[in-house]
């Protein structure tokens, strides 16, 4: 079996996998360049090991290296959302050979939930505006005026939308904060610890309604894109606050910035941010076209969640994981559906 990894991998990292692998398993990497981030190849790096190899592990693939890969028997995906693969055919590809597709499912979990409280602890305390008049030596005047004003945690409601493994984590930071937790998930009778009561994704609206933080943690899939839009806001309180800390586009843009500048939303936080694509969106590039990021009721980080010590580790022992099962015929724990995108 010979194993590709798709960056530009250290000697450290191709024994690590070698090791991990059944004897006689040949693991490559692209050869030294001058790169600009090791983590991200071309077509030139790639194509003479591409054409033969049996697996390919990695966080990125350069255009045209799967239409070359007609050996391929599985992507292990070092990222947990995989619907940049589905955007560039990768899923098509794939089922045409047969091929399987894993991901790393919670290895950046607690990573992620953290990032997600953090975010909505520091929009309900005004953390960035007050850090600022504290640097800039100022007190905030009037006293007890509302726009400087923090919002309390304890006793009131939270709704996680997606309780997966990220949702279900931030579920159980909630408690701790004596917050009261409704997840909403497509399999409403599955439990999760730390979630008070569990709704189907038909009782969306009144979840929200009900709720004084919704932290949106759901997949981008073709169920999920756009689902949250002018009449999910509608059905939130004015004084509530909405974090996204799965895929931005889940939540739709436009009807999210006239909330925020029309005092139906209190505020909003995130660590993911639109797309826009060439063909489907103009001008292409990614942020907020709306300018969202720059409003004074928004707190946000860029893709950033995931860089936590030790998770770029475990991602690659988590997708070699994937490769040692799938070379000893054994269930693959973290299998993606090419059907369901998740």
């Amino acid at each position: 079996m010979k194993v590709l990894c798709l960056w530009h991998a250290t000697r450290d990292e191709i024994d690590g996998i070698k090791t991990a692998m059944p004897a006689g398993t040949e693991v490559v990497a692209p050869e030294p360049t001058d790169y600009l981030s090791r983590y991200e190849t071309t077509y030139k790096d790639l194509e003479r090991h591409a054409r033969n190899a049996d697996a390919f592990i990695g966080w990125t693939v350069p255009e045209g290296i799967l239409e070359i890969s007609e050996k391929l028997k599985i992507l292990s995906w070092l990222h947990v959302g995989v619907d940049d693969l589905r955007q560039i055919g990768a899923f098509t590809l794939l089922k045409q050979r047969g091929a399987k597709l894993t991901n790393i499912a919670g290895a950046n979990a607690a990573a992620i939930a953290e990032q997600g409280m953090m975010l909505m602890l520091a929009l309900a305390k005004n953390a960035i505006v007050k850090h600022h008049l504290t640097i800039d030596g100022r007190s905030p005047f009037p006293l007890w005026g509302d726009e400087m004003r923090s919002a309390i945690l304890d006793g009131r409601t939270l709704g996680v939308i997606g309780v997966g493994n990220i949702g279900s984590r931030i579920a159980k930071y909630a408690q701790a904060f004596s917050m009261n937790v409704l997840g909403v998930r497509r399999s409403k009778d599955k439990p999760a610890e730390g979630v008070d009561s569990m709704h189907g994704p038909d009782e969306l609206h009144s979840v929200l309604a009900r709720s004084d933080f919704v932290i949106v943690a759901a997949p981008n899939t073709k169920e999920t894109n756009g689902f949250f839009g002018r009449a999910e806001l509608a059905a939130m309180k004015p004084s509530a606050f909405l974090i996204n800390i799965g895929r931005a586009a889940t939540i739709q843009e436009k009807p999210l910035y006239e909330a925020l500048t029309s005092g139906h939303l209190r505020g909003f936080a995130t660590d993911v941010w639109w797309r826009y694509e060439f063909g489907r969106t103009f001008p292409i590039g990614w942020g907020s076209r709306l300018e969202i990021h720059r409003l004074p009721n928004v707190i946000c980080s860029a893709r950033e969640a995931h860089n936590a010590d030790g998770i770029r580790e475990r991602s690659i022992e988590w997708g070699t994981e994937n490769l040692v099962q799938f070379a000893n015929k054994e269930p693959l724990k973290r299998e993606v559906s090419l059907e369901l995108g998740y």
